[in-house]
């Protein structure tokens, strides 16, 4: 797809026919700081647009993103950039409910609207905990928040009363991300690339100083492929963005191998269906690969990806420690060699850790299969409380 030249010029015009919309016709904004923002929203966008007939506006910063063609009439989309023409977005906001996947609002150069009370709405990107990966104060200047489970809305409220901040309205919604994909690859009908008795490893490092990525990378790759695994590399947007040079040197290192491949289209899932385990550092997408495909994790043991050094005054444990050795097993970085036969254990307990991580799932995660439209419902009733003038 070929996506339009944005200018400053451009950013400015489409900043002025969103403010030059009427009230009416921007009272729900989503707000995108990049496109992989996207797969977060559609289920929720989807829901409002189709099912209850609403028009949203779509505010983004990236030009790559393919709703800014949209031929839908109840889609208004914009390109504002991420520089000054953003900064006034925000600071003049006029719109009812702004929903964001973006955290640190008020906290850095996003603000809050000078103009008009807009509600804040945040919905989350990953099912991690808050208080660990997240920068100190990243939701305090939130309105509302659309938790994915119940340990999100305890750690708040453990942060609300440690640091006594006003309580926000944290709703019980769940990750509609996770239930889109638990809605598509089963139904599916993709031809898997395994051979018989051939494993399919996803390698899918956080982005950080001391992860995989950084540390261990092409040595993971060369003991799977040398044990005739295939290995889909994932790397995290950022380290795609911020380590190109690196990406180009693994890529021309591997590619003849037919067993590798490299992924640099994070919209795009299949690995994660294909795939037979996942073998991350401290990523949020472990949780997403096992609780919408049921399949193991191996977590390589780098240091704990720490954005909030007060993390641990909230009693709550982040569930990116405690989930680990319910949804996998834990490996020192060095006893990288022990992999392939915790592979093979996975393979011959498959149908017990499949109902584990079932229950895990559902006894973790709020609304599982129903997120989408209790989201919906949910912004519904805020757009009617401030129609109502209660907000």
């Amino acid at each position: 797809m070929k996506f339009p030249t944005f200018s400053l010029s451009n950013e400015l015009s489409a900043l002025k026919k969103f403010e030059n919309l009427k009230q009416n016709e921007r009272n729900i904004v989503f707000y995108s700081e990049n496109e992989n923002s996207m797969f977060i929203f559609k289920p929720l966008i989807d829901e409002l647009v189709v099912k209850y007939n609403l028009n949203i506006c779509y505010v983004t910063s990236s030009k790559n993103e393919s709703i800014l063609t949209t031929s839908n009439d109840k889609i208004k989309s914009f390109c504002i950039g991420d520089g000054i023409v953003r900064t006034k977005f925000f600071m003049n906001l006029k719109a009812d409910i702004l929903i964001m996947t973006m955290p640190d609002l008020e906290t850095f150069h996003i603000k809050r609207s000078k103009l008009y009370p807009v509600h804040y709405v945040y919905l989350f990107h990953a099912m991690v905990s808050t208080h660990l990966v997240y920068q100190k104060g990243a939701f305090d200047h939130y309105d509302t928040i659309l938790c994915t489970g119940n340990y999100q809305l305890e750690e708040i409220r453990s942060t609300e009363k440690l640091y006594d901040l006003k309580p926000k309205q944290l709703l019980k919604c769940g990750y509609p991300h996770l239930d889109e994909l638990l809605e598509k690859y089963p139904k599916k009908k993709i031809k898997s690339q395994n051979c018989e008795k051939k494993f399919h490893i996803l390698l899918a490092p956080s982005w950080g100083s001391k992860g995989i990525f950084e540390t261990c990378i092409e040595n993971l790759i060369e003991l799977l492929l040398h044990t005739k695994y295939q290995v889909t590399f994932r790397p995290h947007p950022m380290t795609l963005k911020k380590s190109k040079n690196r990406i180009e040197l693994i890529k021309k290192k591997f590619s003849q191998n037919s067993d590798f491949y490299l992924e640099q289209d994070i919209s795009d899932f299949n690995s994660f269906f294909l795939a037979d385990v996942m073998i991350t550092d401290w990523s949020g997408s472990a949780l997403e690969f096992s609780f919408a495909f049921e399949k193991p994790i191996i977590f390589i043991d780098t240091p704990k990806k720490i954005h909030n050094l007060e993390y641990d005054k909230i009693p709550q444990i982040p569930i990116e420690d405690s989930i680990r050795n319910k949804i996998g097993k834990i490996i020192s970085p060095k006893d990288l060699e022990k992999i392939p036969n915790e592979i093979e254990k996975f393979y011959t307990l498959k149908n017990e850790s499949v109902n584990e991580i079932k229950q895990i799932r559902n006894d973790l995660i709020f609304n599982v299969g129903k997120s989408k439209e209790y989201a919906a419902e949910q912004i519904i009733k805020l757009l009617k409380s401030k129609d109502d003038g209660n907000d």
